[in-house]
């Protein structure tokens, strides 16, 4: 089996492959300050109630956008499973090639969200997704990752509303039931949620635009759920995008990974 970790900056998903099977999936919150030992007792115990060996995995595949937990979750490999983690970053084989200015600034988790999103729908294509900061990733109809755009996320942006002025109460983001709020609270719902779904297609038009062909839309991330439906063009939710774009990146690394 293999173990595919997604290292986020709220959020660690975790995924467990048998073949191109995902048999399970977690999610837990993303704290720093944690040690390989306590991430280790945590999955230990993911991995018992879901009555899993951890014996049975033999490969675990992990990418992060925290380098203070890297280090943590590549020890956690060595010492719980005896196996050294592959780490996705320079070096790695993704067969896909990267024509950012300088692609050791790309996130991890972009390029094996489009690596993901590419091989099941081919390309040109957008991949959205919704996280701490939306992202918005393109790929091209060869397969080439071009580039981007980063956007704070929609909690972020309601956060930082709360946060910089004086009188405004924190708020839940839903969708208001209309646009012109009659309360303080609702016209802060109707800012942040239609502001953020314009925002969205506004960007999806423009890379769709400068891409010179219509393209795919595959969106993700914990926020894709309510926030998909509003997207104007036909597209593709796949919840588990990233864990996916990490087993293909594994398989396409896969002799002999290293015993710890």
């Amino acid at each position: 089996m293999l173990l595919a970790i997604d290292i986020g900056n709220t959020t660690i998903a975790m995924g467990l492959f048998e073949g191109k099977r995902l048999l399970r999936n977690w999610s837990v919150r993303s704290e720093r300050e944690k040690t390989a030992d306590e991430y280790g007792i945590m999955l230990f115990e993911l991995l018992r109630f879901g009555t899993v060996d951890p014996a049975a995995i033999r490969g675990i595949v992990i990418s992060s956008v925290v380098p203070p937990l890297t280090p943590a979750f590549q020890a956690l490999s060595q010492k719980l499973f005896g196996i050294k983690a592959l780490i996705v970053g320079p070096g790695i084989r993704t067969g896909m090639p990267i024509l950012y200015e300088n692609p050791g600034e790309v996130g991890a988790d972009r390029v094996v969200a489009s690596i993901g999103a590419f091989e099941k729908y081919g390309g040109p294509c957008i991949i959205v997704d919704f996280g701490t900061a939306t992202t918005f990733d393109a790929v091209t109809a060869k397969g080439e990752y071009l580039g981007g755009a980063i956007a704070p996320g929609i909690q972020i942006s309601a956060e930082a509303l709360y946060l910089r002025t004086a009188k405004l109460p924190r708020i839940e983001v839903v969708k208001p039931k209309k646009a012109i709020g009659k309360t303080t609270v609702a016209s802060m719902q109707s800012g942040i949620y239609f502001g953020y779904i314009g925002l969205v297609n506004t960007i999806i038009a423009e890379i769709a635009t400068e891409l010179g062909a219509e393209p795919k839309i595959v969106v993700t991330g914990g926020f894709a759920a309510p926030l998909s439906p509003e997207i104007k063009r036909p597209h593709h939710h796949e919840p588990h995008l990233v864990l996916e774009g990490l087993r293909i990146v594994f398989e396409r690394n896969r002799e002999e990974r290293p015993a710890a």
